[in-house]
């Protein structure tokens, strides 16, 4: 598919992306090692998410950390919309927003948009997104992220809160401007036209309820950014800084077709909740190889690491260690590493996390009543 016909909405992603592209037509700024240099200053280290440039663009990050050596610490804001079970891809930014609290010390609201996907979707109901709710809950609590600082925010559980501000953001956004950001039409129904509005509460609610003004770092995918970009437009009309935001790339599907990894696409995605063997079958079967034909061609021509699924799933999310993924990179270029022996590196490591991940879901079961607001 040609890189012109790619589509990134907050409900579709497609095609073959073009993530230069998308920071000029976004309109946000590309991470620069400037940038890089002012978030090490504080944190010591930087994440290989950013040196990868997993995370490869942002809104303002200069003047939050202005603001944060003036002394004015942000909050993060991140979320998830509760309308299946939780997959690899999803975990990206939650990791990275984890590494963000220890780092600077902060608080984080992360937020359940439990009525998103039952507005938008047909087949969805609100049971549906109960069961699920609770379910990703426990993947969230499982990845570490400190209970005394991380809240739990619940659009329909929490609506006593969020309803009043969600109103006031709603106030200042026209139905033309909903329908030309969101790409809605006359036909949508009247909760997609609001849901925008609620989707904004978070990134000014702790400023509202200290009656302070905090700055606020969203860290997310990409395809969610023209939620935030209407919150930007609206929130200094009320009074409130506009949030910051640092966005990231997808983790490829298993299948290396175009566009990102999908919840309700088993082939394409390894769940949290898989077993170690069911994990290993999708990787072995499904993981896209940019080996060659045949083993003499690949020993003699060598790999494409670029377009190899385990080798990016690798690169994002599994191999930490830069000398240990530039020697799995050398030799899968020189051919000396086979493509089946690259996914079961990736397989080993999958292996590790979910094993650890699935023993901490367990244990998170008594403690979400912790992180709820």
């Amino acid at each position: 598919m040609d890189k012109k016909e790619f589509k990134v909405t907050p409900w579709e992603v497609s095609g073959n992306i073009d993530y230069d592209r998308l920071i000029k037509d976004f309109g946000v700024e590309k991470i620069n090692d400037t940038i890089l240099s002012r978030i090490k200053k504080h944190t010591k280290d930087l994440h290989f998410m950013l040196n990868r440039k997993v995370f490869f663009a942002h809104r303002d990050l200069n003047w939050l950390l202005d603001e944060y050596e003036k002394g004015n610490k942000f909050y993060l804001y991140t979320g998830r919309a509760p309308s299946g079970p939780v997959h690899l891809g999803h975990l990206l930014p939650w990791i990275f927003t984890k590494w963000l609290q220890d780092k600077f010390d902060v608080e984080l609201w992360f937020q359940f948009p439990d009525e998103e996907k039952f507005l938008f979707k047909d087949n969805l109901s609100f049971d549906d997104t109960e069961k699920f709710l609770h379910d990703n809950m426990l993947d969230v609590i499982a990845l570490g992220f400190d209970p005394k600082k991380t809240k739990f925010i619940v659009d329909t559980k929490n609506a006593n809160l969020m309803y009043k501000e969600a109103c006031k953001v709603a106030k200042k956004i026209t139905f033309s401007q909903v329908k030309s950001a969101f790409g809605l039409k006359d036909d949508s129904n009247i909760g997609e036209i609001f849901y925008t509005s609620m989707q904004t509460v978070p990134a000014f609610l702790p400023s509202v309820l200290k009656n302070k003004k905090i700055p606020c770092l969203i860290p997310h995918a990409v395809d969610q950014d023209v939620h935030f970009r209407v919150t930007r437009h609206v929130l200094p009309k009320l009074g409130h800084y506009k949030p910051s935001s640092i966005q990231c790339i997808f983790l490829p599907p298993l299948s290396g077709v175009d566009g990102k990894m999908s919840a309700s696409n088993e082939s394409s995605a390894v769940y949290t909740t898989d077993s170690i063997e069911v994990a290993a079958k999708k990787i072995r079967k499904y993981a896209f190889s940019g080996g060659r034909a045949t083993l003499e061609e690949h020993r003699k021509l060598g790999g494409n690491p670029d377009v190899d699924v385990s080798y990016q799933w690798l690169r994002m999310l599994f191999e930490p260690d830069d000398k240990k993924l530039q020697k799995i990179h050398d030799d899968y270029k020189s051919g000396k590493l086979l493509s089946g022996e690259l996914k079961e590196i990736l397989i080993e490591k999958v292996s590790v996390f979910l094993k650890d991940h699935q023993k901490k879901r367990e244990l998170a079961k008594k403690n979400i009543d912790k992180f709820l607001l």
